[in-house]
């Protein structure tokens, strides 16, 4: 089959690499327009962009996904089947263009975590497993008939970078295994009710925002650890706190963090330090020891190091 692949990230780059290993026949790829970043606003390319043209595949990079000549040069490659990893939304007229339909590899088990931040929120509701998901796109974001599902464990020791690699391997690994079932005709897809456990919830993923990323006081230390963990290395939790009883708060990124649980006479989100080694946030059953935060224009660095560079 002729495959057109669209995505982004680093994540979406471990999928094409894979078909390309496995000699499968990559039509061209998509991919979305160059940015412009930093302090010299440099032009920074996408993963994918970069993985494209290092092996001369055919690339587009359209500003909108409705535009009618972006359209018609995705129809001249007359693929077969497209494949979405870590993208944008489709159009219907974009995901209806090939005979074999559109699937795309979500890092979720779904239909839980359907959204932009899967891994994120999987790690800070404390879920002790997760997973990857191939579908059939259709209307409505995260919903279409379910190919392949395949499920890993969350260590305790995971946190969103860790999550995201272990999953990014399956979910490579996945993506030819689904376009091996569609060559085969023998991909038999389902609706996302049968995968829906009677009375579950579902648990959405929104996407994250600087505010989402605020540790609140009011957590349990559990929640606390969690929220952390799920939020680093990218885009960091963060936490307004105050070195001493009336200084200004300072905003302080938490990248690692120990829980202690305990009792104690402290008010949610005291700073317990002897600022030398230790340094804790005061939580209703414990405390949150930071082990590796980021302070206003530093750089990342041990909680030990940080308490012996303050004044």
């Amino acid at each position: 089959m002729r495959i057109v692949f669209m995505g982004t990230s680093e994540f979406a780059v471990a999928s094409l690499e894979q078909l390309i290993e496995n000699q499968y026949n990559i039509a061209g790829v998509v991919t979305t327009p160059d940015k412009r970043q930093g302090r010299g606003h440099k032009v920074q390319f996408s993963k994918v962009k970069e993985f494209a043209l290092a092996k001369n595949l055919p690339l587009l990079q359209p500003d909108k996904l409705k535009d009618e000549q972006f359209l018609a040069e995705l129809k001249s490659w007359n693929a077969d089947l497209q494949i979405v990893v870590a993208f944008r939304m489709l159009p219907e007229a974009l995901w209806r263009m090939p005979p074999r339909g559109t699937f795309n590899l979500h890092a979720s088990l779904l239909p839980q975590y359907r959204g932009a931040a899967p891994i994120n929120w999987a790690i800070i509701n404390g879920e002790t497993e997760t997973g990857c998901t191939t579908f059939f796109l259709t209307s409505q974001i995260d919903t279409g008939k379910i190919i392949l599902q395949e499920k890993i464990p969350i260590s305790p020791s995971d946190n969103a970078g860790t999550l995201h690699n272990k999953l990014m391997i399956l979910g490579a690994k996945m993506v030819c295994h689904t376009v091996d079932l569609m060559e085969k005709n023998e991909a038999k897809p389902v609706e996302q009710s049968c995968f829906h456990r009677q009375n579950e919830d579902l648990k959405p993923a929104p996407k994250i925002f600087r505010d989402t990323c605020k540790l609140d006081f009011n957590l349990s230390v559990n929640e606390a650890f969690n929220f952390v963990r799920g939020l680093s290395p990218q885009p960091a939790a963060w936490a307004e706190i105050r070195l001493l009883e009336n200084s200004d708060p300072l905003i302080l990124k938490i990248f690692e963090a120990e829980k202690i649980i305990e009792n104690h006479d402290f008010a949610n989100g005291t700073f317990v330090s002897d600022y030398k080694k230790s340094a804790k946030i005061a939580l209703p059953d414990g405390f949150l020891e930071l082990k590796s935060v980021q302070a206003p224009d530093k750089r990342r660095m041990q909680a030990e190091e940080w308490l012996r560079g303050l004044r």
